[in-house]
């Protein structure tokens, strides 16, 4: 199985956490790469069987939370068929962040099958968490 993890990051951590969440998908058995949206690795996007994609959370403190960039996210290439899971990094609250990451990602045609959302002073251990889900939604 193959896997692309594509993130949008700010300071760093969503970088990290897609880095992490790339290397836990290979230590369960995945061929798995992490790229920015900037620079999308597309042979591995088309070679994809499971797209993961995240972004930070943009927005005022407790209201108005959206995936950061999500014009980016939103010309990514279409997915049809593809299965994906999305996640955000965040500092306080995630809002609808997921949900519109999902909406993003469905409307490429993507079928997301989940979300998390990792707290920014967490990475490490959210990503792992996130992993962990994740496999087990895709085992069933």
């Amino acid at each position: 199985m193959k896997a692309v993890v594509i993130h949008e990051s700010l300071t760093g951590n969503t970088e990290k956490a897609a880095i992490l969440i790339a290397a836990s998908l290979v230590d369960a058995g995945y061929e798995a790469v992490a790229c920015s949206t900037a620079k999308v690795d597309f042979q591995a996007l088309a070679e994809a069987d499971l797209v993961v994609v995240g972004s930070w959370t943009d927005g005022l403190f407790l209201f108005g939370q959206k995936p950061a960039r999500s014009g980016r996210l939103a010309k990514l290439p279409y997915m049809t068929g593809k299965r994906c899971a999305v996640f955000c990094t965040y500092a306080i609250e995630t809002g609808r962040t997921l949900e519109k990451l999902t909406t993003i990602m469905e409307s490429r045609g993507a079928d997301v099958v989940g979300g998390y959302a990792i707290k920014r002073s967490a990475i490490e251990a959210g990503a792992q968490e996130f992993v962990d889900r994740l496999l087990g939604v895709l085992s069933v």
